[in-house]
């Protein structure tokens, strides 16, 4: 099973369904000659050429809007934005348009694009470049969101998303492009709507998406030198989310801690929260423990950054409050 960089495996991804599918092509902003923001698309135009690589001005709703017009007349594009930041100005394309069509039509049209972007902070990128609208986007009825933690997902994900006949955005942690993961050879795919098991434990269930996941792992580590046992869970999956998983681990365990490393207010865990007091309440031992980064805009200054950012001590300390341990 070979290492592969997070941005690579992304990457791989697009070069397959480009081999493979005369409809699908790419576009966005410096994707080409420059080879995108975080060099996902690098070399892709010398090798596929200005029909399937399509750099785009600086105007997201329109190549956006032109990507739902192609995927209705039955291409397959994949639209690349710089920032998930700039999606705000593609919103009524993303939300009003891709998303709806197809309830719209009675089923009779499809929209089968995929939307990618890095999202997320903890790279310097200030304030109005290091938002995470994924928390926004999986509120959406008829748009499917994801957010691989690793290389390993994010291949089998953005396989998954390309062929899916629905629009699907695929959020990409900008502090994971340069991570290492292994991948196996063989052809596989990593379905839409099912989270994963990262690692079975008895004493409490942690869960998060992304960047997230590499917290709450160290975070099961600190545990586990006290004698606390977690189970880790990678939710990957925002829209559909994947609720059996979710009441299985917190029925399990009979403690949660849930992380968001994008605000806290209005994140992901919010609705996780909310599903598991509908389905789980009976089975808690405690509190549902909440976690995420400061509600403030995002510093520039990198030790500002960091301090609003969530991180192993916060979770930890959350969990001792909560369950009193």
């Amino acid at each position: 099973m070979p290492d592969i960089l997070f941005r690579d495996a992304i990457k791989l991804g697009l070069q397959e369904a480009l081999d493979n599918d005369p409809s699908v092509f790419i576009m966005g902003e410096d994707i080409g000659a420059y080879g995108g923001a975080y060099a996902v698309t690098d070399g892709l135009l010398d090798q596929y050429g200005p029909e399937r690589i399509k750099d785009t001005p600086i105007s997201e709703a329109t190549f956006i809007g032109a990507g739902i017009g192609a995927a209705i007349a039955g291409l397959r594009p994949v639209i690349e934005l710089m920032s998930i930041s700039f999606s705000l100005v593609g919103f009524d394309q993303i939300v009003n348009m891709a998303a709806n069509i197809r309830y719209m039509s009675g089923g009779q049209v499809n929209v089968p694009m995929v939307l990618r972007a890095p999202t997320g902070a903890g790279v310097q990128l200030a304030a109005t470049h290091s938002q995470s609208f994924e928390t926004w986007l999986c509120e959406v009825p008829g748009l499917k969101c994801v957010c691989p933690s690793t290389p390993y997902d994010a291949l089998g994900l953005i396989r998954s998303a390309i062929k899916d006949d629905n629009p699907v955005f695929v959020a990409e942690p900008a502090m994971l492009y340069s991570k290492k993961g292994e991948i196996p050879n063989e052809y596989y795919e990593v379905p839409i709507g099912k989270a994963n098991v990262i690692k079975s434990g008895s004493d409490v269930s942690l869960f998060s998406y992304g960047h997230g996941i590499k917290i709450i792992s160290e975070t099961a580590n600190y545990l586990e030198k006290n004698g606390i046992n977690a189970e880790l869970v990678d939710l990957r999956s925002l829209n559909p989310i994947d609720t059996i998983t979710i009441s299985n681990s917190v029925r399990k365990t009979n403690r949660v801690v849930l992380v968001d490393t994008a605000r806290k207010t209005g994140g992901v865990m919010s609705e996780v929260a909310s599903l598991i007091t509908e389905n789980s309440v009976d089975w808690l031992d405690g509190p549902i423990v909440t976690v995420g980064s400061d509600n403030v805009p995002w510093p520039y200054n990198h030790d500002l950054e960091k301090k609003a950012f969530v991180d192993v001590q916060s979770v930890v300390k959350a969990f001792e409050k909560g369950y009193g341990v």
